[in-house]
């Protein structure tokens, strides 16, 4: 049995709706609707979980605090998966619901991702997967206990990057090292461009900008490894216990944060978008290198030849820089171990692409030939 829509719908003929506003919702998503073709009464909501073929969604409710329904996927909706996984619902994403007479609710349409956080598949596929969708901010988070991994870093921000949200970096557990403010300068030379926070969240020490972005109703990811801090983080920024309505559930049983992706609802406004620990993270372009290795990118420049591959050309920049002490050694392996996963993940998907175009020009083919006005 799915539960009935609380909510009519919202109105979006002006520029945003307050119940919706309180997931997000702003003039430019509503401006967007104007894409969507699902005829019929729908009513808007934002995914705060998806499973295989299902998802839990938050629309309004009667009052300002949102409810919970259960949506399995419609028919477009699995087609779109089967054309391409990227497609299904995901965590941040806003959909349209459908309702039949039986009160049953549909995930009918799946609205245009402004921005999306994605890795490549850990199975090899050529195909990405969707860590969190429409993210504002993406918060890299990284402990400081231990030292914090500078390959892992500059892994995460690449990802950050390459969603087209901002990025953040968030040092974590700076209560447990005597030297807090210089690792946090030592990590900003790994993330140039990037703001960098040292945080203490037991003692909520520099939480501030983080519940400032929130208060202004953005919408942040947290990315990391295990162990990171990250749910201490989603705690010490939504509180002990999410906003999400879970009595509305029809087991009346939570789920653990830290194992699937999440979309919770801080107190102050915002959203925190939680993602498990993550222990393989694969690049899925290469675009955001030259965000994650600017200094690279500028000396690359000044290389003799355009193609240069920094790898014992004639006329090297990027080695001269090495030699002199510029650019640390360290950075310019990380770059081309970064480089050459995106690269080959890149070829896989060219590879994807060229079988299913001709996929489609050979079905074409017997189409034409089996068409009635062809002489035989």
């Amino acid at each position: 049995m799915h539960t009935p829509l609380p909510y009519p719908g919202p109105d979006t003929t002006g520029p945003t709706h307050p119940h919706l506003d309180l997931l997000g919702w702003d003039a430019t998503w509503a401006a967007g609707l104007d894409l969507a073709t699902e005829p019929g009464p729908t009513l808007v909501g934002r995914v705060c979980r998806a499973d295989a073929g299902a998802c839990d969604v938050l629309v309004p409710g009667p009052s300002a605090a949102p409810d919970v329904v259960a949506a399995p996927w419609g028919p477009a909706v699995r087609r779109a998966h089967r054309a391409d996984p990227t497609a299904a619902p995901v965590a941040g994403d806003w959909v349209l619901l459908t309702c039949d007479p039986d009160a049953a609710v549909a995930v009918a349409e799946v609205l245009p991702r402004r921005t999306a956080v994605v890795r490549a598949q850990v199975d090899g596929s050529s195909r990405g997967q969707v860590l969190a969708a429409n993210a504002d901010v993406v918060a890299v988070v990284e402990g400081l206990a231990p030292d914090p991994d500078p390959g892992r870093l500059e892994r995460l921000l690449a990802l950050a990057w390459s969603s087209g949200a901002e990025p953040l970096v968030v040092l974590t557990k700076a209560d447990l090292v005597p030297d807090a403010a210089a690792r946090a300068a030592d990590a900003q030379t790994l993330a140039p461009g990037t703001t960098v926070l040292a945080v203490a969240t037991p003692d909520a020490v520099g939480l501030d900008p983080i519940r400032a972005r929130l208060a202004a109703g953005a919408t942040i990811a947290l990315l990391g490894a295990s162990g990171v801090g990250k749910s201490t983080l989603l705690n010490a920024l939504v509180g002990g216990e999410t906003m999400r309505t879970r009595g509305l559930r029809s087991d009346g049983k939570g789920r653990h944060t830290t194992v699937t992706r999440e979309l919770h609802l801080a107190p102050g406004g915002g959203a925190i978008l939680d993602t498990p620990g993550m222990r393989t993270i694969g690049l899925a372009g290469a675009d955001a290198l030259d965000d994650v290795f600017p200094e690279v990118d500028a000396l690359a420049a000044d290389c003799r030849f355009a193609d240069c591959a920094h790898d014992g050309e004639p006329g090297c920049a990027v080695l001269a820089a090495v030699a002199s002490g510029e650019l640390p050694e360290r950075r310019l392996a990380s770059y081309r171990k970064l480089l050459r996963e995106a690269q080959h993940q890149a070829a896989r998907t060219d590879a994807r692409l060229r079988a299913e175009m001709t996929a489609v020009w050979k079905q074409r083919t017997r189409d034409y030939r089996r068409r009635p006005d062809k002489k035989r």
